[in-house]
């Protein structure tokens, strides 16, 4: 009855011409990341609102709405578990972190990563052991390694930055656009705070930086800095 009732209030939030936009939005053809995806129409600030509502809803619903074909469902899944962690004991929050674990395989859309994986992921690891996240680098799934490298925005914000630089490092050589993207975004966020440690970074590691994430990376530097970087070693 639960999942039903959270079911019936995002059909009746849905909007035809939102659902269209977000066909176009994500990248849906064959072989692109949000290929057979299926969306209702409606937008993450009401699916928000609907979490914070069923805060307290199983993990059994939760499980349900997770593993459900439309995108919407699925991060209505991880906002609840992002709500539930915020407001849980010590002991809660190790339930929700393994439950999102768990099932990180259906946490699959890069806004489904980014709406949860810092406030779970990174909040739960935060100056603990980080070997999770070393795992979830060299996982041979997308998502997991988008977990692994955006959970540490929760570290940065706390001006902890060793372990963004290491699996940074890691994912240099990965093959996909959507950690080239993420890794350049987690480097920009640290060198509005340790500009120097980027740039370290970024001449350490020049030969093998995918160019997304250079750009990425120095997207706040002045237009002379951003040149520079853009066009080192070129003949």
């Amino acid at each position: 009855m639960a999942l039903l009732k959270i079911q019936k209030l995002i059909r009746a939030l849905a909007d035809d011409d939102k659902k269209e936009s977000q066909k176009r939005f994500f990248k849906m053809g064959p072989g692109d990341y949000g290929f057979g995806d299926q969306f209702l129409g409606v937008g993450a600030p009401k699916l928000r609102q609907i979490a914070r509502a069923h805060q307290d809803s199983s993990y059994a619903t939760i499980k349900q709405l997770i593993y459900s074909v439309y995108h919407e469902e699925r991060l209505l899944a991880v906002l609840i578990l992002v709500v539930k962690y915020q407001m849980a004991t010590n002991i809660e929050k190790v339930k929700v972190y393994e439950f999102y674990l768990k099932h990180a395989k259906k946490v699959n859309n890069w806004d489904l990563v980014d709406a949860s994986a810092p406030a779970i992921v990174g909040c739960h690891l935060y100056r603990k052991n980080v070997a999770p996240l070393m795992g979830l680098a060299k996982s041979n799934i997308l998502w997991e390694r988008r977990i692994a490298i955006v959970a540490t925005l929760y570290f940065i914000q706390h001006h902890y930055f060793n372990p963004t630089i290491r699996i940074a490092a890691m994912l240099l050589k990965d093959q996909e656009p959507l950690i080239h993207k993420a890794t350049g975004w987690m480097l920009r966020e640290i060198a509005k705070r340790d500009k120097a440690l980027v740039l370290n970074f970024i001449e350490t590691h020049y030969a093998q930086i995918p160019r997304v994430t250079l750009r990425y990376s120095i997207e706040r530097f002045a237009e002379p800095e951003r040149k520079k970087y853009l066009n080192w070693g070129a003949k």
